[in-house]
């Protein structure tokens, strides 16, 4: 996700020549995440996360679930909106071996849209990470609740 992110702030800085082939290397990689959340997505709802801590107070359970929640539907919503300004920017997608070329028009209208909405939802993804990684961090050495323990696959 932070390759995607640094890969989606950069393309004004790429040389002209070759930005298209970094724009299309961050839609190709946004598929390959998006694949992987969805099957994250199908383990998850095979194998539930464990209760919350009960000494964690309600807040703490409330704010950790909706922070979850929030992630996990960003890193759906802003692939799946990321594809849908791609598309109908009259883009192909080209994974080397073979082109993938929906045929869709370059349509303003759609795209300009979409690739705000992309750009936010991308922003506010990386925002939430950050507030997740400072949870983590307030688990780990000011609460002392033995989180990584929950998380870790030890």
């Amino acid at each position: 996700i932070l390759v995607m992110a640094a890969l989606g702030l950069s393309f004004e800085a790429f040389p002209r020549v070759s930005r298209m082939f970094y724009i299309n290397l961050h839609a190709s990689l946004g598929l390959l995440m998006l694949g992987l959340i969805l099957v994250r997505l199908l383990w998850r709802w095979s194998h539930p996360a464990p209760p919350p801590d009960p000494s964690w107070s309600p807040l703490v359970v409330l704010a950790s679930t909706w922070a979850h929640k929030a992630l996990y539907g960003l890193m759906l919503a802003a692939p799946l909106v990321g594809i849908i300004a791609y598309v109908w920017h009259g883009r192909v997608f080209d994974f080397g071996l073979f082109k993938l070329d929906l045929g869709l028009g370059s349509v303003k209208t759609i795209y300009d849209p979409a690739e705000e909405v992309h750009e936010f939802l991308a922003n506010a993804l990386m925002a939430l990470i950050g507030l997740h990684v400072l949870g983590a961090l307030w688990h780990h050495f000011i609460a002392r609740d033995g989180i990584f323990r929950r998380i870790l696959p030890l």
